[in-house]
């Protein structure tokens, strides 16, 4: 039965999910680059002093930070995508499908600031202090003049959409690589750490928001400069290979693979496809999760918030996919073959690439400790997404229940095989994606209106 099943999702992935996100998921992100002029780019400093506090007033409504908000999505798209995600591209679509990881990085960086901004804007303020956003209210209320009841039908289907992607996406993905590099690394069976995991999960998720970005504040710093001073001390020992590693990203972007002993192979479009849907695996850029966790900012100014959420990408996409990338190309390790496929691949290429200095022992820990912090804070972070598309559906009394539901699914993800947890995780994307970039697109108006008040605001030092 669960084949059948998986045989259908394969199906949906391949004909149809996976092209409608590459021709609708890039157009937008390049509409909007040019629509509002690169801010992505020249307000990059900005959304920098900005997270730094610079702007912070007491008073502000939201739950928290912009720092902890930044956190909190960022522990929810730096996960199994940097790690395991960037070595399933490149197996599948050779070393071009990092270019449109860039590119979907790139890009993406527009699409979440315009997404975000959009959620602060819309959010709603509970009768407790608490606040509820994303794109289901940006829908419903932003949309409601022009599409009607619709609007609000447009938003319950993402909600679904966001409570099934959090099972995927932010669940079952991360907890099948931890389960994986802790077997595979140190003999651990899938049961006993599934067992393990999902209890963390549900003694932090319980804590709601501030407990969530509590620890993800903490554990997201640490997790980056782990990772990037590990991925460094490889790029430095095979820096003479990196020239032509970033040839091999370049020109294979347009021209495919050509079958390398076990290498699959690829064709242009499947380098291409492979690129843009790891991409958008790995920042969930235009997919409409994050704008749930920035909407709890505290800020008067949702453009102000939407700036913030322009560096999630940039530090998710452009920084450590791209160390994973180069890693894996520069050591040979995306050569080697179906033995060496996901994790397996990342591990080998730590191995191979620490060798060199005489510490290739101690790869699996460096792959193991990034791997499984990476993906904790998915979990957790995802699980406060699954969490406000429940309650937006069926109120604050299925809150509870969800949380216990989404906890089995930790468990699941950790004992159900690699492939069908990643057909399932591509499936459900398209399903919260397609919504959201419909709803972005005709919100268009609103946003440039934003913008405009804002830098008016700003010109006027927010008096």
């Amino acid at each position: 039965m669960l084949e059948y099943i998986d045989s259908i999702i394969q199906w949906y992935n391949e004909y149809i999910g996976g092209y409608l996100i590459l021709f609708i998921l890039v157009p937008t992100g390049i509409f909007f680059t040019f629509k509002f002029r690169f801010l992505h780019i020249t307000g990059f400093w900005h959304a920098i002093k900005i997270v730094a506090g610079r702007y912070d007033k007491k008073g502000e409504a939201g739950d928290v930070s912009h720092f902890k908000a930044l956190s909190t999505a960022l522990a929810s798209t730096v996960g199994t995508g940097n790690i395991v995600g960037v070595a399933l591209a490149i197996y599948y679509g050779g070393p071009g499908a990092m270019f449109w990881i860039w590119v979907t990085g790139f890009l993406g960086m527009m699409l979440k600031l315009v997404e975000c901004t959009l959620a602060l804007k819309y959010r709603k303020i509970n009768p407790d202090g608490s606040v509820s956003g994303g794109p289901m209210y940006y829908m419903e209320i932003g949309l409601k003049e022009k599409l009607g009841k619709f609007a609000k039908i447009l938003a319950v289907i993402f909600a679904f959409a966001a409570i099934l992607c959090s099972f995927g996406t932010g669940n079952m993905a991360q907890s099948n690589s931890m389960s994986e590099v802790l077997l595979s690394n140190y003999g651990i069976p899938t049961l006993v750490s599934g067992l393990v995991i999902t209890a963390l999960v549900f003694l932090i998720i319980v804590g709601g928001i501030k407990r969530i970005s509590d620890v993800a504040s903490k554990i997201v710093p640490f997790m980056a400069v782990f990772y990037f001073v590990a991925s460094l001390v490889v790029l430095i020992t095979f820096a003479n290979k990196l020239p032509h590693a970033l040839y091999l990203v370049v020109h294979d972007a347009f021209t495919g693979t050509a079958a390398t002993g076990g290498f699959l192979g690829s064709t242009f479009i499947m380098t291409m496809v492979w690129g843009v849907r790891r991409g958008l695996f790995s920042n969930e850029s235009g997919q409409g999760s994050a704008p749930i966790a920035h909407a709890a900012a505290k800020t008067e100014y949702p453009l102000r918030e939407g700036l913030v959420s322009s560096i999630e990408p940039f530090v998710d996409t452009l920084v450590i996919c791209t160390l994973t990338a180069m890693v894996v190309i520069v050591t040979g390790a995306w050569e080697l073959g179906a033995d060496y496929k996901g994790v397996r691949m990342t591990v080998k290429a730590f191995e191979l690439g620490l060798d060199g200095i005489g510490i290739g022992f101690l790869a699996k820990h460096v792959v193991a400790g990034g791997l499984l912090m990476f993906a904790f804070t998915t979990v957790i972070g995802w699980s406060y997404y699954g969490t406000r598309a429940t309650q937006y559906i069926f109120g604050d009394k299925a809150i509870k229940p969800y949380y216990y539901v989404y906890t089995l699914f930790v468990f699941l993800g950790a004992i159900w095989g690699l492939d069908m947890v990643w057909h399932f995780v591509d499936m459900v994307i398209t399903f919260m994606t397609i919504p959201n970039l419909i709803a972005l697109l005709l919100l268009t108006p609103v946003m440039k209106k934003e913008i405009d008040s804002y830098f008016i605001a700003k010109k006027n030092n927010f008096k």
